[in-house]
């Protein structure tokens, strides 16, 4: 199975504030960092972490190129990586003392991928091939369309969970990975089981993963329900804890270990993300999260 991360690429501008800025409010921030980032960047260095082989497939300006050597270090196939006229999409990300943070996104080169591109990436792969998708680039819909007709497994992260997770047709997808957030944005109900619930109503098929932060989470799969726990840490910023867990657990699908395991693992990867500062630079070498 080879494993296509169809996703963005991102410049991470992040501020250590008191507190989220209120409407009107100005105020200084504590600490101010440049990281890589990007949900797509973030999980295709998680699968290359964890020991996947992954190929990330996306586009950056030129001001990113120090981001796909990034992924090339960090032994992630680029070759699906184009240059974009436009410029690198960017985040400008709040992070509070607890750990927490809020996000704005710029699109940038991921909102310009086209329909020629995507089939030009896809002829590489193969039925049973695992797509991985993230709501951070444009075209989600027909990257889903056009996997499915190839008979691609496909994985997707519905974030963030705006109105074009609307147009995606979500009875295609073969593993749904998301947040509490999440959740509720696509079914109005705010209790995990209740999400759950509503999510497995309207898509029976579907492998469901939700988690929960430091509550760990929640899966369905082949038919069976189950908990998962998160180790206890200090959290220093939780940006890409998310993309952390997704990486670990795909890889772990893939190698065909069951989805309690890959989860278990997955959990424990994300818990040494959170301690660290930063998305990809906090996401940790599989030989970490196996001591």
């Amino acid at each position: 199975m080879k494993i296509l991360n169809f996703g963005s690429i991102n410049i991470d501008k992040v501020y250590q504030v008191d507190h989220f800025v209120m409407p009107g409010e100005t105020q200084s921030c504590q600490g101010f960092q440049v990281f890589p980032g990007g949900k797509g960047l973030n999980q295709s260095i998680a699968l290359a972490r964890a020991g996947a082989k992954v190929w990330h497939a996306g586009k950056a300006g030129r001001d990113g190129d120090w981001l796909v050597r990034l992924m090339k270090e960090a032994g992630v196939d680029t070759r699906f990586v184009a240059v974009s006229e436009q410029e690198t999409g960017s985040a400008v990300i709040q992070v509070d003392p607890s750990g927490q943070n809020g996000i704005l996104l710029h699109d940038g080169a991921n909102g310009t991928m086209e329909e020629a591109f995507i089939h030009e990436v896809l002829a590489f792969f193969d039925k049973g091939d695992l797509l991985l998708l993230q709501n951070e680039i444009n075209k989600v819909p027909e990257m889903i369309e056009a996997a499915w007709e190839k008979g691609m497994t496909i994985a997707f992260n519905p974030s963030p969970a705006n109105e074009g997770i609307g147009k995606c047709d979500l009875s295609k997808v073969t593993w749904l990975l998301l947040n509490e957030t999440e959740g509720e944005q696509l079914t109005g109900e705010k209790e995990p089981g209740e999400i759950l619930s509503q999510l497995l109503f309207q898509y029976p098929r579907m492998n469901v993963v939700l988690t929960l932060g430091e509550d760990g989470g929640i899966c369905y799969s082949e038919g069976r329900k189950f908990s998962f726990s998160a180790p206890k840490v200090k959290a220093i910023d939780t940006t890409g804890a998310g993309d952390t867990f997704t990486g670990y657990f795909l890889k772990g699908i893939a190698m065909g270990e069951t989805a309690q395991a890959a989860a278990a693992t997955a959990a424990k990867a994300a818990a040494i993300a959170v301690t660290r500062e930063g998305a990809s630079v906090s996401i940790p070498f599989y030989s970490e999260v196996q001591v």
